[in-house]
């Protein structure tokens, strides 16, 4: 019972620090990410608090292998920058960079009924259902070719 309390609890603190800080606020990220335009640098010292917050709580959390509760850290096993990670990563900044919502703060917004923020929702739920869609078929379509007889090596 503990786990999803402190689980629930570190969300609404997340959610009120997105809040608190204006990365809920679309206008807001975006004139961040106009750099040409009528730029607002306030969310930089955002972003570096939050850096150098991740950068020790992270290393803390590799050396001991487990969490405060004392279940497994869980941290990304490979660190391989391929096509697929560059890929993503354009599509993410793309939609940031249009409506200037990510998914922490678009949970929030919809969170709080702000149509913008169901819309993004609905939209990344999407995203994703089509991306394990494609996912398991690229999965699949590997595995057939793997087991077609000439594939297969001979001893």
């Amino acid at each position: 019972m503990l786990i999803p309390f402190t689980a629930l609890l570190s969300g609404l603190v997340f959610g009120l620090g997105l809040i608190l800080s204006g990365m809920t606020d679309p206008a807001k990220v975006l004139s961040f990410l106009d750099v040409t335009g009528l730029w607002d640098p306030s969310l930089m010292f955002v972003m570096l608090g939050a850096i150098s917050i991740g950068f020790f709580a992270f290393r803390a959390a590799k050396r001991r292998g487990r969490t405060l509760l004392s279940t497994p850290v869980h941290l990304p096993g490979t660190r391989t920058i391929d096509l697929r990670l560059i890929l993503g990563s354009l599509l993410f900044g793309m939609g940031w960079g249009l409506v200037g919502i990510c998914p922490g703060p678009g949970l929030v917004l919809a969170a709080s009924g702000h149509t913008g923020g169901i819309v993004f929702v609905v939209a990344m739920l999407l995203g994703m259902f089509i991306f394990d869609r494609l996912e398991k078929h690229r999965q699949s379509d590997s595995n057939v070719n793997y087991r077609q007889p000439g594939n297969i090596e001979r001893k």
